[in-house]
């Protein structure tokens, strides 16, 4: 048993179960509602020239993800610039890795970006609104939870980040237009991962 110095009806908690978004369902116990109320997300920026180049940076990244495909890659960046890489074959232990390198190192959230390879579900909108950054980046697909999560907890999440693409479905106000796309690259298949015969 573990005691903090803080409060908590975990017996309260324990009667509410919400069945999550994530691969063969989760479980959470308590309010998740009640997780994003507490937390207001900075008024930060995406522009879309740091988007493209970041994850052409991401793509050229030797890694596991890309050799096999079974497996999920996460990335702490700010503006273009990949601060660190974790992959696990869960993606919420690769969102934890991010999460324990940045308390470490006391690393502030408010002017950074955070991608994954994974879906954007409900659990990766809630950790990255919990760890207080503005902006979720995916290069694959959304779940209709985790996009109404990150709408009422004002996060910029964009999915289907693939070369000149990308779809986003929340917080766009915080994204600006600054690239010319007849200089942005489409994504080569060599830098899709090797397992996906079909990466859409």
């Amino acid at each position: 048993m573990v005691r903090t110095k803080r409060k908590t009806n975990y017996e309260k908690k324990l009667k509410k179960k919400v069945q999550t978004s994530g691969c063969a369902q989760g479980t959470v116990f308590g309010d998740l509602m009640e997780a994003l109320e507490n937390v207001t997300l900075p008024p930060a920026e995406l522009r879309t020239s740091w988007l493209y180049r970041l994850t052409h940076k991401i793509n050229m990244t030797p890694s596991l993800y890309l050799e096999a495909g079974a497996i999920h890659g996460c990335v702490l960046a700010k503006k273009d610039r990949p601060l660190v890489y974790m992959e696990d074959v869960g993606r919420h232990n690769a969102v934890d890795k991010i999460a324990g390198w940045m308390f470490k190192h006391k690393v502030g959230a408010a002017d950074k970006i955070f991608y994954t390879t994974g879906r954007l579900t409900s659990e990766m909108v809630i950790k990255t609104v919990r760890m207080g950054i503005p902006i979720l980046i995916s290069r694959s697909g959304f779940t209709a939870w985790g996009v109404e999560l990150a709408r009422k907890a004002n996060l910029t999440l964009i999915g289907r980040a693939r070369g000149k693409r990308f779809i986003a479905l929340s917080g766009a106000d915080r994204i600006i237009f600054d690239q010319d796309l007849a200089y942005v690259e489409e994504e080569s298949a060599k830098h899709r991962r090797k397992a996906a015969v079909h990466d859409e």
